[in-house]
């Protein structure tokens, strides 16, 4: 099930972080009025009309400029231009349409995709109107009058926006077989991985681009049974600028991670596990997917008894958040281990997709229960009346309570690690919803 991307692209300073901001309902981006501030999280899960989509915030794109940043940027933003199902692209009323707005138009008309045309800062429609039909001289369609500040115009915005959603967009996929994403910092060893597991089995069914994302689906059959690896490392760049480096890897990942079913997060085994890595397996928690720690280069690393228990105490430290995730130690360069990454997969997939029956999950939660006293606050005792499992992939279950205020998150956290000693779930995060029945209700 593949949600549809949506980037929002525009010069610098006419409001994309201010629209990206209103339409993910919290303040993620950065918004100064100079240009090239947009440094921050830059992606966030949008509902419209039981439509879901990820938006993408870009830097602003200065066509012409010779700046280093602003022309990283303008890098940038083709490559969310090229991940994109639908581009929303902003101009300013206030400022008019300049130049830059036509070069960025070409670069989006060469695109070939749809590409929805937004005058921003309209606080007023009386006054402003014959100053957006300016806009119709850009000839990619009709001007959307909006304010972002203001929150006006956005409904008529996002009908435009889902409006050119491909057929079956958010539906499941007929493809049934294991898609696996590949992620990770730049020159962690991604491709060589892709590469050894190709060359271990020789057969190489297609290696097309994925349709309509920019990353690359490489199919491969193992013991008869066939995968598809997302590969995100195709991005070599030759600008060292961390932070843009950082933001090119997280637009990839997003859109691959968000694809997948298992995510490989491959670190490098001398650099250790750093902050990046961090947030880039975050990404993959988020979204509940299988998610398999890939330590590569392992042969590079002096060993004695203890290298492996203090290599992976680190790992458990720094995403102290994913317990589950699974370890694995290889080396592209001498494929050590790396036949045994598809048994992996399997065991994850499996727990992904693992159905616990009502009963069993309620016995669990009574035993659970009667070892450890629900929390209770001014005299009021939590209750559990029923937990039932919802959907998979990953696990998701609810769990009726009298009050929800007092199911304290280490609660929760208790119930997750009894039904882990009872079926694993190895490799998969697991969900709980809480919702709340009055007691005459039962």
């Amino acid at each position: 099930m593949s949600k549809p991307v949506v980037a929002i692209v525009g010069r610098p300073n006419v409001g994309k972080s201010t629209l990206f901001n209103v339409l993910a309902g919290e303040m993620i981006s950065i918004v100064k009025d100079t240009p090239g501030v947009t440094r921050d999280r830059i992606y966030a899960d949008v509902n419209w009309l039981d439509k879901e989509f990820t938006m993408i915030d870009t830097g602003g794109i200065e066509p012409e400029s010779k700046d280093i940043i602003l022309s990283q940027m303008r890098e940038q933003a083709q490559i969310a231009i090229d991940t994109a199902d639908v581009i929303i692209f902003i101009t300013d009323v206030r400022q008019g349409l300049v130049d830059a707005d036509s070069k960025v138009a070409d670069m989006l008309r060469r695109s070939g995709k749809p590409v929805v045309l937004t005058v921003n800062k309209v606080d007023n429609f009386d006054k402003f109107m014959p100053d957006v039909y300016e806009f119709y001289n850009l000839g990619i369609g009709d001007p959307v009058p909006i304010s972002a500040a203001s929150r006006l115009g956005l409904g008529d915005l996002l009908d435009e926006v889902i409006a050119h959603f491909p057929e079956g967009t958010g539906e499941a996929e007929e493809d049934e077989r294991p898609r696996i994403a590949i992620v990770g910092k730049p020159n962690v060893g991604k491709s060589s991985i892709i590469n050894k597991l190709l060359g271990e089995n020789r057969v190489i069914v297609s290696d097309v681009a994925g349709t309509t994302r920019d990353a690359i689906d490489t199919e491969i059959i193992h013991n008869g049974k066939e995968y598809v690896f997302i590969d995100t490392a195709g991005l070599r760049r030759k600008n060292k600028i961390k932070e843009e480096l950082e933001r090119y890897s997280i637009i990839r990942t997003v859109t691959a991670v968000e694809r997948a079913d298992v995510v490989l997060m491959v670190i490098d085994a001398v650099e250790g596990i750093t902050e990046q890595d961090a947030k880039i397996a975050g990404i993959a928690h988020e979204r509940g997917k299988g998610i398999i720690i890939v330590v590569n280069k392992w042969d590079a690393i002096e060993k004695n008894d203890k290298t492996t228990r203090e290599y992976e105490g680190k790992i458990r430290q720094v995403l102290s958040y994913l317990p589950y995730a699974e370890i694995m130690y290889v080396s592209a360069k001498t494929g050590q281990r790396l036949p045994k990454l598809y048994d992996m997969i399997d065991m994850v997939i499996e727990n992904q997709t693992l159905r616990i029956s009502t009963g069993v999950l309620n016995e669990i939660m009574t035993e659970a229960v009667a070892m450890q006293q629900p929390p209770s606050d001014k005299g009021k005792r939590l209750k559990l009346y029923y937990i039932t499992q919802v959907s998979v992939k990953p696990p998701t279950f609810i769990i009726f309570v009298n009050d929800k205020a007092l199911m304290h998150f280490s609660y929760t956290r208790y119930l997750e690690n009894k039904i882990r000693e009872a079926f694993g779930f190895r490799g998969t995060s697991l969900r709980f919803i809480i919702r709340e029945r009055k007691e005459k209700d039962q």
